[in-house]
């Protein structure tokens, strides 16, 4: 018997529910992502309420949590390129439950303090960073090449329920039963999720190295690939424009519920939650639209429509305009996950196996490492300009984005290009 669930024979469509070692990364996934969630909401609620941060402390929490893809994001990539995926996805699992347990032994001392979350935020992020450039080069392996789209789709989509679930329970946890047990959830979820992939018995191979490489060619290798070839230039210029603008914003997004609007934790965490619907939404549609309209035409219509609505939000108020709010956060949800669904799946079909690791530590480093960078300015412009000052020009850039889609090769296209029509600068084609 084959021991890959997911070969199939020629012309045979087989659905990854069918896939045993799928299924149980995709509930691996599942749980610790929506612990994820409830904490993203829950940690940044006890520092706003609990323990009064500024908009700067709040620009720092939020920057602690990606700023170690900036720090260890491209060797981590090169390590992951020497070794099996599995073993460094678990063990990050576990780095991330001891973490979490320990802020709840903080608080049952009664000894939490700004500084200490910062530090264990951090932590987390080490591990965190670890965990996603495995994860992306992990896919792969789990459901075969041909099932990219379909895969990424079905994990964008309890990505986009953990948004949902995530921040109403973390809110409604903190108001009904405190931070401790909040956390002790996040500190469960990422056991399970460690069980569960330690269960995946799919094949993986040890990389072979006929000769032992410094990490700095290889880190170069990595980056040389990502910022040479057009379609990932586009790609990461587009992904890092928004995610630097959407840090700016992210923080103060908190603040102008809160503090502006005055709502209560339910009421934040429910709001916060209806960019799930539309992230659940827009991951059922991925595959749809990429098939009626085209994959690549797909990712960025997806975002040319969505992604302005961001305008809105700074003039969201109580009652009624609770709507300039919730709309925007909603479309921009829905537009993001399909835009992430087909430029993963894309930047995963194009590159060499050998390279997966690397390419994706060093999308991660340009793109999640400048997320600190952006909540730092976002604090920095909250204190300069108010919440509402800062959330505006949060939204026009990450409206800019688009431009590196619009204006690249991909724009004309309709679906991935075959390696021989590739769209490269030279019109040579992009290595598979």
């Amino acid at each position: 018997m084959d021991p890959r669930p997911h070969r199939r024979t020629p012309g045979e469509r087989v659905s990854l529910l069918k896939n045993q070692a799928f299924r149980l990364f995709w509930g691996a996934q599942t749980v610790s992502m929506v612990g994820t969630n409830m904490t993203r909401v829950a940690i940044p609620l006890l520092a706003a309420g609990t323990l009064a941060a500024t908009p700067f402390q709040m620009g720092l929490l939020q920057a602690a949590q990606t700023v170690a893809f900036l720090l260890v994001g491209l060797p981590a990539g090169v390590l992951v390129d020497r070794s099996r995926r599995r073993p460094i996805l678990i063990v990050s699992d576990v780095l991330r439950a001891l973490l979490m347990a320990a802020i709840v032994v903080g608080f049952l001392l009664d000894a939490v303090t700004f500084a200490a979350l910062l530090a264990v935020t951090l932590l987390v992020g080490l591990a965190t960073a670890f965990f996603e450039i495995a994860y992306q080069s992990y896919i792969p392996v789990v459901v075969g090449r041909d099932n990219l789209v379909e895969g990424n789709a079905r994990l964008e989509s309890t990505n986009a329920v953990s948004r949902l679930a995530g921040p109403t329970l973390g809110g409604g946890l903190v108001q009904l039963a405190g931070a401790v047990a909040t956390v002790s959830v996040q500190a469960a979820t990422h056991l399970v999720s460690a069980f569960l992939l330690s269960r995946i018995r799919t094949p993986e191979t040890v990389p072979e190295r006929t000769e032992r490489r410094r990490m700095g060619p290889e880190i170069r290798e990595g980056l040389r690939f990502v910022l040479r070839e057009p379609v990932f230039r586009a790609i990461t210029g587009s992904a890092a424009t928004y995610n630097f603008f959407y840090a700016v914003s992210l923080p103060l997004v908190m603040l102008l519920l809160v503090d502006e609007m005055g709502l209560s934790g339910t009421a934040v965490g429910v709001l916060m939650a209806v960019s799930g619907v539309g992230g659940v939404i827009g991951a059922a549609l991925a595959g749809r639209l990429a098939r009626r309209i085209g994959q690549v035409r797909a990712m960025w219509t997806s975002y040319l429509v969505t992604v302005p609505t961001a305008l809105l939000i700074p003039f969201a108020d109580s009652g009624w305009k609770c709507l300039l709010f919730a709309v925007p956060w909603f479309a921009m949800s829905f537009g993001i996950v399909v835009y992430n669904v087909g430029q993963v799946s894309i930047r995963q079909a194009l590159c060499p196996p050998e390279l997966l690791g690397r390419m994706n530590a060093s999308v991660r480093f340009l793109v999640w490492g400048i997320l600190p960078l952006g909540s730092l300015t976002g604090g920095a412009l909250g204190e300069w300009l108010g919440v509402r000052g800062a959330l505006l020009v949060g939204g026009a850039g990450m409206s800019a984005g688009v431009l590196w889609l619009v204006f690249s090769r991909l724009r004309p296209l309709r679906d991935l290009p075959a390696p021989e029509e590739s769209p490269s600068g030279d019109g040579a084609p992009v290595r598979t």
